[in-house]
């Protein structure tokens, strides 16, 4: 399973994520499930550097593994982006389940 954790503050600002974890619907080079989940996160990711002035710092050790920290609570446009990056994780989440795509939300 893949699990998403998206922290915030009392004021319900984005302060980063973490995604881990193989999502185990099919095996790898296979997983059409963790194949979407990539392809959200990192095109979140590659969005906020590009289209934002955000300051935020990406933590990636092991394959499967990615943290995005921001400086400060997100603004406008990079909290516009990691809701997007919510909905469609919650879009893949209702298609095949908890058992593949857990999303949690932790104020901070």
């Amino acid at each position: 399973m893949t699990a998403i954790t998206f922290f915030r503050d009392h004021d319900e600002k984005y302060l980063g994520f973490t995604c881990l974890g193989h999502t185990g619907y099919a095996d790898e080079g296979e997983d059409i499930v963790c194949a979407g989940v990539s392809a959200l996160v990192i095109n979140t990711v590659n969005a906020l550097a590009a289209f934002t002035e955000e300051q935020f710092e990406t933590e990636a050790e092991v394959p499967g593994e990615l943290a995005v920290r921001f400086a400060a609570p997100a603004g406008h446009d990079a909290q516009l982006l990691i809701q997007s990056l919510v909905l469609g994780l919650q879009g893949i989440q209702d298609t095949y389940g908890n058992d593949y795509v857990m999303l949690k939300f932790k104020e901070v």
